[in-house]
């Protein structure tokens, strides 16, 4: 098992498809069902043995929560504001731009 490439609160975007998002939670494996890794075509299916993140995920038309695997993430680099509506429950942004979970604020 290797460590996680990204962290919590750290902003990413999907290699492939359109979506940008938030880290809140890390798989160091796959961990969701057969059915929803069979679901993914076949020639982009990803290994299973890699970090899973959870996302606080938006496209251009919604936001949702997504599971994505770490082979199919890149940082996402432009510093536009997520508009996702858990982000504020869940993290804290910062002067220069990072979130920081909030469960990790000290008080």
């Amino acid at each position: 098992m290797r460590l996680a490439k990204f962290q919590l609160g750290q902003v990413v975007r999907h290699r492939i498809y359109p979506f940008r998002g938030i880290i809140f939670d890390v798989d160091p494996v796959f961990n969701s069902t057969e059915e929803w890794w069979e679901s993914i075509p076949e020639e982009i299916r990803p290994k299973k043995e890699q970090p899973f993140y959870h996302l606080l995920a938006e496209n251009a038309d919604t936001e949702y929560v997504a599971y994505v695997s770490e082979q199919n993430l890149l940082p996402d680099t432009t510093g536009t504001p997520l508009r996702h509506p858990q982000v504020k429950e869940l993290f804290v942004a910062g002067a220069d731009g990072r979130y920081r979970a909030k469960f990790l604020q000290p008080h």
